[in-house]
């Protein structure tokens, strides 16, 4: 027999208790005269790819009591030889070949294939030729279904854990360069009793001030990497380089990789983030829409988000770009561009490269119709834009000679201000056009309250002799007139209700019939429109200080009376 045993981490298990523990159940369950006379172990993860098994070294940090005869890898491999030294493999459970079914019977039907049976220490083991398999084959497919979706919910209940742990502003690993770690005893009563915490981010006032002083070099200045790092070295009492994990790694000084680690990380804009990069996949960084935020800003800010923003996607658009204008130092360089970097289309706004044509010196702008196909270009660009270095070298001397250094540069900065400060008529005409303004909301206002009144009286007040009156539209009751009578409610409206006989003004007025139903038909409403103008449609008031909205309209059959029908007459008292 072979025995094959797996352990799935080395850091949160013990493969050397794990494994012997394996290895003797396993040799527990053989039948008698059975031995087993090969060892085949990893320490590595049930998950992986298959062709991924067995590369990993991580036993060889552990002391363990096994001899090794090679990975899963080695089993396989042997197992297709005719001079193997085992005619079947046995482990402790199913789940300890893999972690996945597809890999779990993969890696069984090829030892099937080459008349090894795999058996396992919590199975039956079965010898007869005609032995009834059926059985433990569907108990085995169930166990390999259920310790998959076993680990598919730890997964998955994990990931959720550490979303709650980042949304609440606790921070994941070593704190970056810049801040400090605010270490709070954890919540968890054992985990606390054993001296673990947890911590949050503070800045560290020693070296936050170097953090937004890469970010401004890089964002403003727009320098790279190694020109930063030089930037800092010049005075390291201000800007301390960073530590690395291990103290014999570190160099004493800035370098580009230190500085374009600290540009990556968003931590920096407040905000907790995590899932950056990948444990499984060598350490790399993940694609930023899989990176993790927290909802809110948990710890303070070194730089903007804008600024961070910035600073990411500035990497394309200098790829390829030198912070200096010193020559390049490639032994392939043939000529150098004076204003390399600095000239950009004023059609697209990317940056123009230098091109030589007839040892001419040139900077172009040659879109590439591949990098846009998803989204609409600039319709009016050529298909190849070319201006001479030379045109561009005069131009700008000449702009130096005059404006800057020139004799006359003081009256050229004069009119440039008088030119750039708005005239004298400004502030006039801003106070006319905002009189004007008012006017016409107030007129608004005025004719607003007239409809109101008008739709709310029913009895056609004169346009002319209605006020606005904001408090009366709010509901705020009005002072009574000298001489008027107090009726004993709270709200009284100036006008009466439809159907009484004293008018607001105490002139009488004709009482109207009542309609078979006992109540007053609907009264006439005045025109809201002068002759000869387009009549506007009735408004009402829903609210309060709500706004105007048109009524409803109520389809009643012809020469039917809505008031007959015990509704109302359409009328909206105050």
């Amino acid at each position: 027999m072979a025995w094959l045993g797996r352990t799935s981490t080395e850091d949160a298990q013990d493969p050397t208790l794990s494994l012997p523990r394996q290895l003797r159940n396993a040799r527990a369950a053989l039948p008698p005269g059975w031995v087993i006379v090969a060892h085949f172990y990893d320490v590595e993860s049930g998950r992986k790819e298959l062709r991924e098994r067995g590369k990993s070294q991580a036993h060889q940090q552990f002391n363990i009591p096994i001899p090794r005869d090679g990975s899963v890898a080695d089993l396989l491999t042997e197992a297709q030889r005719p001079d193997r030294r085992f005619a079947a493999v046995i482990c402790e459970s199913i789940e300890r070949v893999a972690r996945r079914t597809y890999f779990g019977t993969k890696i069984e039907y090829e030892l099937e294939q080459a008349g090894v049976a795999l058996c396992a220490a919590d199975e039956p083991i079965i010898t007869g030729p005609r032995a009834k398999r059926a059985t433990p084959t569907l108990t085995r497919r169930v166990k390999q279904a259920v310790s998959e979706w076993y680990v598919l919910q730890m997964l998955e209940l994990s990931w959720d854990g550490f979303i709650e742990h980042v949304s609440q502003g606790w921070n994941v690993g070593k704190p970056p360069y810049g801040y400090l770690a605010e270490k709070v005893p954890h919540p968890v009563p054992a985990r606390r009793a054993e001296g673990r915490t947890k911590h949050r981010l503070v800045p560290d006032p020693q070296r936050a001030p170097a953090v937004t002083r890469i970010f401004q070099l890089r964002g403003l200045d727009k320098l790279g990497y190694d020109a930063i790092a030089d930037r800092l070295n010049l005075d390291l009492v201000a800007y301390p380089p960073p530590e690395p994990t291990r103290p014999e790694m570190a160099l004493g000084r800035w370098s580009g990789s230190a500085v374009r680690e600290i540009l990556r990380n968003p931590k920096y804009t407040g905000y907790q983030v995590w899932n950056r990069r990948s444990t499984k996949k060598g350490g790399r960084n993940n694609d930023p829409k899989d990176w993790v935020w927290s909802p809110q800003p948990t710890h303070e800010p070194l730089v903007t988000k804008e600024l961070f923003d910035t600073v990411s996607a500035m990497g394309k658009s200098r790829q390829g770009s030198r912070s200096t204008d010193a020559p390049n130092t490639h032994p392939a360089t043939k000529r150098s561009y004076v204003l390399r970097s600095y000239v950009t289309c004023d059609i697209c706004d990317r940056r123009m490269f230098g091109k030589a044509r007839h040892q001419i010196s040139y900077y172009a702008c040659q879109p590439d119709p591949n990098e846009h196909r998803d989204r609409p270009w600039f319709p009016d660009h050529p298909k190849s834009l070319w201006i001479r270095e030379e045109t561009l070298i005069n131009a700008i001397s000449r702009f130096f000679a005059t404006r800057i250094l020139g004799p006359d540069r003081h009256s050229y900065l004069s009119a440039a201000l008088e030119a750039a400060q708005p005239g004298d008529d400004t502030g006039a005409r801003v106070a006319q056009e905002r009189a004007a303004l008012e006017q016409a909301i107030s007129a608004i206002s005025q004719r607003q309250a007239r409809l109101i009144r008008t739709l709310a009286d029913g009895t056609g007040h004169d346009e002319q002799d209605a006020v606005f009156d904001p408090e009366q539209e709010k509901g705020v009751p009005r002072r009574r007139p000298p001489g008027t009578r107090d009726t004993g409610r709270t709200t009284q409206s100036p006008c009466r209700a439809v159907g009484s006989t004293q008018g607001p003004a105490g002139h009488r007025r004709r009482r109207r019939p009542l309609s078979p139903a006992g109540r007053p038909p609907a009264p006439r409403r005045r025109p809201l429109s002068r002759p000869g103008e387009d009549p506007a449609p009735p408004l009402r008031r829903l609210r309060s200080g709500g706004p105007l909205q048109p009524p409803p309209r109520r389809d009643h059959p012809p020469g039917d009376d809505p008031g007959a029908h015990g509704g109302r007459t359409g009328v909206r008292h105050p």
